[in-house]
């Protein structure tokens, strides 16, 4: 009887045993990571949005006839340069196949050698720095770039303003800002125009100053691509000041915290962004209303959105970047980080916020930004254009 009972406690053991590995090793992990904190952090939490969204609704993945779990490993990287490092060795020492994010470019340029090290792909969601995939393998993104943005901006201002002098804010030290101004100034200057620039130190909190001496250099447009957080302020400033002429900004100010800051004055705010939702497609249309769902259904989900159900574009970005790896751990037939790395560059993937295909460089092939602009007596986005580059 003891022998009995001594084989069946074993045989249980090792059926417990087996099933713990199995389970083990029918989950693949991804790693998000993205600002939930600093300047930021609004932002990040609603790209962020977007993956948790796309896993809710595509939570498995099958390869070689085996359903895996997919299991996001989500890490704050603090808005931080010098945060990025701990943050990604984080997702690294949890066994991520494949990394997602991060928004803003700094943190993930900092970030970048961590990832190369460990022979982990990363696919870019919104950080929009030519630098983030110059001269590496392994980080890829389904963004617009930089260069790109700023000439848009660029078009925008003379064609549609007439602009010949433009004021440009930037943040000292800061890649996203500071790059997407100095590919502005390139394309403005080359199409006649003049430009006053300035930039303003971390911790700045009152843009008193720097919207006045726009006014006083007399210019047709205002360029600010910063943060959520400096933006409201320069709203703010504007509005008291009475600053007449259109404020152009990249796609970090297409968030609810904008509307809400622009909402009953008369500052005319203009972005370039990735995603509208005003669409007959039915893909675009499930989107919108299965995300605004989750948002209005998911309390904590809706906090992070800002308190309302707005969509952004970096929360559609964040849904089709998760997809576009569910395509590349399709397509190599594995969950092994180098085996993802080297099918990236063929993954193709036709998302709510267009197709999606990489050049030579890892980068995103689009040739077109839309344009929106804060309706100031309703809080929301109204649609402007579709606009690309002479």
């Amino acid at each position: 009887m003891k022998k009995c009972l001594f084989a069946f406690a074993l045989c249980a053991a090792l059926f417990s045993f087996a099933s713990c590995g199995d389970e083990k090793d029918a989950v693949i992990k991804i790693g998000v990571y993205e600002p939930a904190s600093g300047d930021n952090g609004a932002g990040g939490k609603q790209e962020t949005l977007g993956i948790q969204y796309a896993n809710s609704v595509t939570p498995t993945v099958t390869l070689g006839g085996k359903e895996y779990k997919v299991q996001l490993e989500i890490v704050d990287n603090e808005s931080s340069n010098d945060k990025a490092v701990t943050a990604a060795s984080e997702l690294i020492s949890k066994g991520v196949s494949v990394v997602l994010g991060s928004y803003g470019s700094g943190v993930s340029i900092a970030a970048s050698d961590t990832f190369a090290a460990a022979d982990v792909p990363a696919i870019g969601i919104t950080c929009t720095n030519p630098q983030v995939t110059l001269g590496n393998d392994h980080y890829f993104r389904i963004c617009f770039l930089d260069p790109f943005q700023g000439s848009v901006h660029a078009n925008l201002a003379t064609e549609k303003f007439g602009a010949k002098k433009a004021y440009c804010l930037s943040k000292l030290g800061d890649d996203y800002s500071g790059g997407l101004v100095k590919y502005f100034v390139e394309a403005f200057k080359k199409m006649g125009g003049e430009v006053v620039e300035e930039t303003f130190p971390d911790g700045t909190s009152d843009f008193a100053a720097y919207v006045a001496n726009a006014k006083k250099q007399e210019a047709d447009v205002f360029f600010s691509p910063v943060s959520i957080e400096a933006a409201a302020l320069i709203i703010e400033q504007a509005n008291t000041q009475g600053l007449s002429i259109p404020i152009l900004a990249g796609d970090t100010w297409d968030s609810n915290v904008i509307l809400g800051a622009a909402k009953g004055t008369n500052v005319q705010v203009f972005v370039t962004t990735f995603f509208i939702e005003g669409s007959d497609d039915p893909q675009i249309k499930e989107f919108v209303e299965g995300f605004r769902n989750y948002l209005n259904t998911n309390a904590t989900a809706k906090t992070n959105n800002g308190g309302d159900d707005e969509i952004s574009a970096v929360s559609a970005m964040g849904f089709d970047a998760y997809y576009t790896a569910l395509e590349a751990l399709k397509l190599a037939d594995s969950k092994k980080s180098s085996d993802i790395k080297a099918i990236l560059p063929s993954v193709t993937y036709k998302g709510v916020s267009g197709a999606i295909a990489f050049d030579e460089n890892g980068d995103a092939i689009r040739d077109v930004a839309y344009i929106k602009q804060v309706n100031n007596e309703t809080g929301k986005w109204n649609f402007v254009a579709v606009q690309s580059v002479n």
